[in-house]
């Protein structure tokens, strides 16, 4: 008959990877048929229950204790198993670079590698925002993968890293390349001139494959998290790394990658990405993107599309158009529904707010379609504007006085008007809305007028003619609606505001100091980064009261 015998070891901690080949070895012993070695969180009790791996010893362990359990065929071979615990940890620390000095804590770490810029944290979720405060109080990036860290603690060392010029990429950020080496799980790729930040630790280890597999190379690759682009945390380190590959002169084409970020967030984001001075490759999985391009900024569909395109335009001369930005609202008045939806699908992703009578999300809709707020798309062709009046295909009465109406909006900035020709529709609307248009500029000459001409040379109104007059007029005249929203999400786009200080460029060689996971370490020195190690163990022992007790005498 089997025998489950646990050793509870209070306050003792080691790292998840210790764990598992303390485990495999037990379970390899003679007689013994499984063995569980954990930290006794609920959830891994939980796990052990399942296995049929937990008896009364290990139900009373606390979160901060390691748990050792054996199952084997007889008392003698579980005994035996656990009476070789401390000798299997042995021989797990006797070769290489675990011989040599390690630190107890982070601050000797820096004292015995002043030169790293780095910190690599992988301890436990619920001490690992106090780690990463330490890194930033000791000047360092923090590379951030320990998972389970509230997201109040997250805005919080994101907001300070911003305010001391040092990136936090995490929590749970499991990739990154800095200069060449990477952090974390992090594939070898050849280095070259695309810069990538991704909020999606495998997608941005799937876009830096799928780059060196297509020729290209890889100038720095930066994790943020997972929640980086929540509403909560504002994209703080995806723009922190962007406006870093902006002014990296290394790099030539920026790739960001994410899940759907929040609606304000991407507009955020976008609208940044539109001033990086060179082409950015947006990948958002899910993300109903407006166009193929707008501007430098191109849309990938999947993230082998992502890499595939960042490696085409790193291979061209590609000179991102540079258009002035402006102030004030979008009005855009449209006498055809699709055209205005079409409009609004490509500008909500760069102006926000934004609202309409023909709303592609609910947060869009008009309090009162009569009346503009923020940046306006209308329909004038809705039915609510329609009744006991012509259409405004063919009748321009309704589109000049909302026209009249905008202009003597202190707030609008920019008018947007369509102008369909064709079979009937009105003989000469550009006649009218020019007209309209020349007198307005005269009262207000801040307000811009934009026009975007659907016509053929073959229909009636002579289409020529038509843009003619809407030019001599002052309109700037696009011919289909994706140059459109190109220039106006470029003119009218808010600018972010940059908070904190730049991030200096990352030194080389690249020098870090790993807390955690050893195979970290491992990974750092196997691709000739200096590195140390540092031993750590939850502060008195996982014991909260006596930590507490301890941080309170030191007066902290």
């Amino acid at each position: 008959m089997s025998v489950t015998k646990s050793e509870v070891r209070p306050g003792v901690y080691y790292d998840s990877v210790v764990l598992m080949q303390l485990q495999r070895k037990l379970a390899a012993l003679p007689g013994v048929e499984d063995a569980g070695v954990v930290m006794a969180t609920p959830a891994n009790l939980e796990l052990l229950a399942d296995s049929n791996l937990l008896e009364a010893a290990g139900k009373a362990a606390r979160p901060e204790d390691l748990l050792i359990v054996v199952r084997a065929g007889s008392e003698a071979d579980a005994s035996g198993a656990l009476a070789q615990v401390d000798e299997l940890l042995k021989q797990r620390s006797s070769g290489g670079a675990n011989q040599a000095f390690r630190p107890r804590s982070l601050a000797a770490g820096v004292k015995n590698l002043p030169a790293a810029e780095w910190v690599l944290i992988s301890v436990p979720g619920r001490y690992a925002a106090k780690v990463a405060h330490e890194a930033l109080d000791s000047g360092k990036h923090v590379f951030l993968y320990s998972d389970n860290v509230e997201l109040e603690d997250e805005i919080a060392l994101k907001q300070r890293g911003a305010e001391l010029g040092l990136l936090v990429m995490g929590p749970d950020c499991g990739t990154a390349i800095i200069n060449g080496v990477g952090l974390g799980f992090a594939n070898r790729v050849r280095r070259g001139p695309i810069g990538l930040v991704g909020a999606s630790g495998t997608g941005l280890q799937a876009v830096t494959v799928g780059i060196h597999n297509y020729g290209g190379g890889v100038s720095q690759a930066i994790g943020t998290g997972g929640r980086d682009l929540k509403a909560e945390v504002r994209a703080a380190s995806m723009l922190q790394g962007l406006r870093y590959l902006a002014a990296d002169e290394a790099t030539q084409v920026i790739v960001l990658i994410s899940k759907p970020p929040d609606e304000a967030t991407a507009a955020r984001l976008l609208s940044e990405a539109q001033t990086a001075g060179k082409p950015v490759v947006v990948c958002f999985i899910g993300f109903a993107a407006p166009a193929e391009q707008i501007g430098n900024v191109h849309f990938a569909q999947g993230l082998d599309s992502a890499a595939r395109i960042a490696v085409g335009l790193s291979t061209g001369a590609i000179t991102p158009p540079v258009i002035e930005r402006r102030t004030g609202y979008l009005r855009g008045l449209f006498s055809g529904g699709t055209l205005a939806y079409e409009a609004l699908n490509g500008l909500q992703n760069f102006l926000h707010p934004i609202y309409s009578n023909v709303a592609i999300r609910s947060s869009q809709k008009m309090a009162d379609p009569l009346h503009s707020q923020a940046h306006t798309i209308i329909d004038l062709g809705e039915d609510v504007f329609t009744v006991g009046r012509l259409h405004p295909m063919m009748d321009n009465d309704l589109r000049l006085r909302r026209l009249k109406q905008e202009v003597e909006d202190a707030e609008t900035g920019l008018v947007l008007l369509d102008v369909v020709l064709g079979e009937g529709s009105h003989a000469d609307p550009a006649g009218e809305l020019a007209a309209a248009i020349a007198s307005h500029r005269k009262t207000r000459s801040d307000i811009e007028f934009v026009a975007l001409v659907v016509g053929t040379d073959e229909d009636p109104q002579n289409t020529d003619e038509q843009i003619q007059k809407l030019e001599a007029a002052g309109a700037r005249i696009f011919r289909e609606t994706t140059m459109a929203v190109d220039y106006i999400a470029a003119r009218l786009a808010a600018t972010p505001s940059a908070t904190g200080k730049a991030l200096q460029p990352f030194s080389e060689p690249l020098a870090a100091i790993n807390v955690g996971v050893e195979s970290f370490f491992d990974s750092l020195k196997a691709q000739g980064a200096d590195a140390v190690q540092v031993d750590w163990r939850p502060p008195a022992g996982g014991n909260e009261a006596l930590a507490s007790i301890l941080e309170k005498m030191k007066g902290r």
